[in-house]
């Protein structure tokens, strides 16, 4: 019936990352399973949540914290979401194979099993997030998971900025998109350039909801990573936002906390009906889009 009423809570795990990633996977983990407990039914970690944010330099020593898949993240997360009867949404860094990285998230159905990867497909390449030299871009395309309570999409960080990303997502049947993130200031500029810089970062992802008639579920981590006087500064403030853009919920910019927002995805029917945006696409003047530039 169309509108009817299918309500899920979305759960966002926002935490502080350390060297030990031991310590970081099994605090996430924990914070996963008590986010179940609180009645979180779809779960999302943050970016790359095993380690601190190591992009910020090119050092070959950092291969060392990737991981495989199977492996000791996918185990401890399969057994989290069957404990739970919960779908669970990590980012980790993956070897795929002697040599070839990805930055890449596992989504996992309530009784345990994996239902596939996204690998993150934009890879930045700017002052103190050194992507290029650490992850081969995704070559899985755009993925959704048709997990128990809802289709899921999975972007990554700097995927939010390409509307490209979430329309082609949102086409394949995603009714909420997550973005899994690692961003903050440069803590020289955020007197001058914070505020905006977080602004745009929020608006963008909100207007994916509002173009595509989507939930969006973007999880960022907190603390300061890096050298004293330079390094970043997560900037937290993980947000829901409802497929008319409308912050649901959001976390606060430097504390460590679990979000948990009910969606109703019963809404997307209405909105997409009241604001056609899809029935109205031009698809036969669209081909240019696939050209770098036109001028």
């Amino acid at each position: 019936m169309a509108g009817q009423s299918r309500k899920v809570r979305v759960g966002l795990v926002q935490t502080h990352a350390t060297k030990d990633v031991a310590d970081n996977r099994a605090r996430t983990v924990a914070l996963v399973d008590k986010a179940a407990k609180q009645g979180a039914q779809i779960i999302s970690t943050q970016e790359l949540f095993c380690s601190e944010y190591f992009c910020q330099s090119e050092d070959y020593a950092c291969f060392e914290l990737a991981e495989t898949i199977p492996g000791p993240s996918t185990e401890a997360f399969s057994k989290v979401a069957k404990d739970n009867g919960v779908v669970v949404i990590a980012s980790l860094f993956e070897q795929r194979a002697a040599g070839l990285y990805h930055n890449t998230a596992a989504v996992f159905d309530t009784d345990g099993s994996l239902m596939g990867l996204y690998r993150k497909m934009h890879i930045p390449d700017d002052p103190l997030f050194y992507e290029k030299f650490y992850f081969t871009p995704g070559d899985l395309g755009f993925k959704v998971f048709p997990t128990k309570f809802g289709k899921v999409g999975v972007l990554i960080c700097w995927d939010q900025w390409y509307p490209e990303g979430a329309r082609l997502t949102a086409l394949a049947g995603a009714e909420i998109l997550f973005y899994p993130t690692a961003i903050g200031w440069h803590p020289t500029e955020k007197a001058e350039q914070g505020a905006g810089q977080h602004s745009s970062w929020e608006t963008i992802q909100r207007s994916h909801a509002i173009a595509n008639g989507v939930y969006v579920a973007s999880v960022n981590r907190i603390g300061h990573e890096g050298a004293k006087d330079g390094g970043l500064e997560f900037w937290g403030q993980s947000f829901v936002c409802d497929p008319q853009g409308v912050i649901l919920k959001k976390a606060s910019v430097d504390k460590e906390e679990i979000l948990i927002t009910e969606c109703d995805l019963g809404r997307l029917d209405y909105q997409r009906t009241h604001w056609p945006f899809l029935r109205d696409r031009r698809i036969d003047a669209y081909g240019d889009i696939t050209k770098r530039y036109l001028g």
